[in-house]
């Protein structure tokens, strides 16, 4: 019995002991800002076949041609990937050349994602097994950088560009190309 009685307060101990942690967690700031190793790097060599048949594919080269861009991941099959579509469209009427790496996708789902969302793409590279974007970096999709004309990164955005990134972003891509 009395072993009984110190096993129960050890599970009692242990479990004010587990609440208290996660109560001091719970009061602690949230951090969402993720620092990217990549940042200040150049972008890892690579060449994607195309995605699709009426845009090219994409090559570590072709970031590198002394003109800043935008490398935008993403997939017919990523919900994000559709709200931050009508801004990707913003950005490229603003100026920005974007390119694409469609991530584990067909060419006829890209096909009609993009017939429904639209098409800011110059370039469309395909992933197929996320090789290109693990090697960047990325965690998931949609993710959005900003190369330099020299083929190094100087901004990743985690997740879907929204309204109100659009200018900051516009900012980060005149800052790469100057």
């Amino acid at each position: 019995m009395k072993r009984l009685r110190i096993f129960l307060w050890g599970l009692v101990g242990l479990a004010l002991f587990l609440f208290g942690l996660f109560a001091y967690q719970l009061t602690q700031p949230k951090d969402e800002f993720v620092e990217s190793a990549m940042i200040g790097q150049p972008i890892p060599a690579f060449d994607l076949r195309p995605a699709i048949a009426d845009r090219p594919g994409l090559s570590s080269a072709d970031l590198a041609d002394g003109n800043a861009k935008l490398v935008n991941i993403f997939a017919s099959w990523c919900v994000p990937c559709r709200a931050e579509a009508p801004h990707l469209e913003t950005l490229r009427m603003s100026g920005a050349e974007i390119v694409g790496i469609a991530i584990r996708d067909r060419e006829e789902d890209v096909n009609r994602f993009l017939a429904v969302y639209g098409n800011p793409f110059t370039r469309i590279g395909a992933d197929d097994i996320s090789e290109v974007q693990l090697s960047l970096g990325s965690s998931g999709v949609p993710e959005t950088f900003v190369v330099d004309g020299n083929g190094v990164i100087t901004y990743q955005h985690i997740g879907d560009i929204r309204a109100d990134d659009v200018a900051m972003i516009l900012e980060k891509l005149r800052e790469a190309g100057a």
